[in-house]
């Protein structure tokens, strides 16, 4: 019985440790910084003292009953700046600044309110990436990189195949964590090898193209610009087929409208050859030898007979008002 009673008191006691790590706010903070310490509280009486505390036992700040004033410890004298109400800035942080900070209600029991795990870290160091190695045949590539940082390094190697245009890590990612507490990892992707030095606080990265270093073996992927640069040229080809097209077109029609002009125009401006009257009785033309001219056809109105017409030819017969009549024009005679 005794047992069991000790296993369930120990069993709440690590309950108790664990509801009261849970409440602990973690906070990385890079060396030289400032760091926040906020308090929200809404039951602290006026007769209550509000400390913040380091470890447990070193006070910064105590904010006195009352609104009696603050008073900071000569340790952090020029580094706490007050905010609002019971929240305050602590400035400069340095590695020995490390650890939980609280913040308590002290009345007719003290009672914790507030707690932070505070890190100080130094930004990291550069990291250099190089290719160590590269062996090539027709169908594959090979290389081996090495990924360092100051107080670290890591090695890699990578294979990409010439028939799939396809990279690959053996072993996978590789990653370490270095004396300071960083990460070192180095990886692959998107036909990137990437090289990167890490804490909460920063990062610094280096990284190698595959392409530079096995260009037969790079992955291939379309680039947007290049489809955007290519459409565009071909909508520009089109854009200027189709211009050239139209201006054939009128020029065709304007060609067509003039010719159509020059042809009426034509057509209006000829004269055909006026006929001219000539006398009612034809005279006799001479006969002459014509060689190789055809005759001219011209055209004579005759107009109403004017003489004495016998009454009994003419009875009952109407005579037209005018005729016209075809006659030979006499061709130039010849000299014998």
């Amino acid at each position: 019985m005794e047992l069991v009673l000790l296993l369930c008191a120990v069993s709440l006691l690590h309950s108790c440790e664990a509801q009261e790590s849970s409440a602990v706010t973690p906070v990385f903070v890079q060396k030289g910084e400032d760091v926040l310490l906020n308090v929200t509280i809404a039951d602290v009486r006026e007769e209550d003292t509000v400390t913040w505390r380091f470890n447990k036992t070193v006070n910064l700040v105590r904010f006195l009953p009352g609104n009696l004033g603050t008073k900071v410890s000569d340790d952090y004298s020029g580094r706490i700046e007050f905010l609002v109400k019971y929240s305050v800035k602590l400035k400069n942080l340095q590695e020995a600044d490390s650890g939980v900070y609280t913040a308590v209600v002290s009345g007719d029991k003290e009672k914790q309110i507030t707690e932070y795990k505070i890190t100080v870290q130094d930004p990291v160091s550069p990291v250099k990436l190089s290719v160590d190695s590269v062996s090539n045949s027709s169908d594959w590539c090979n290389l081996t990189v090495s990924c360092r940082a100051q107080d670290s390094h890591i090695n890699s190697t990578f294979r990409c195949d010439t028939h799939t245009h396809t990279c690959s890590q053996e072993g996978g990612e590789r990653s370490q964590v270095t004396p300071s507490a960083a990460d070192l990892h180095v990886y692959l992707s998107n036909g990137y090898i990437i090289c990167n030095h890490s804490n909460q606080v920063s990062c610094t990265k280096d990284i190698k193209i595959i392409e530079n270093v096995c260009p037969r073996h790079a992955v291939h992927e379309p680039s947007t610009n290049a489809i955007s640069v290519g459409a565009g040229i071909g909508i520009g080809i089109s854009l200027f087929l189709l211009c050239v097209a139209a201006a054939a077109a009128a020029a065709a029609a304007f060609r067509y409208q003039n010719t159509g002009q020059y042809e009426r125009k034509h057509m209006e401006n000829t004269v055909y050859e006026v006929p001219q009257v000539g006398p009612t009785t034809l005279p006799q033309s001479p006969t002459v030898e014509v060689i190789g001219l055809s005759p001219t056809s011209t055209y004579c109105l005759v107009g109403p007979h004017t003489g004495s017409v016998d009454s009994s030819t003419t009875r009952g017969t109407t005579l037209p008002e005018s005729l016209y009549a075809q006659v030979d024009k006499p061709a130039r005679s010849l000299n014998k």
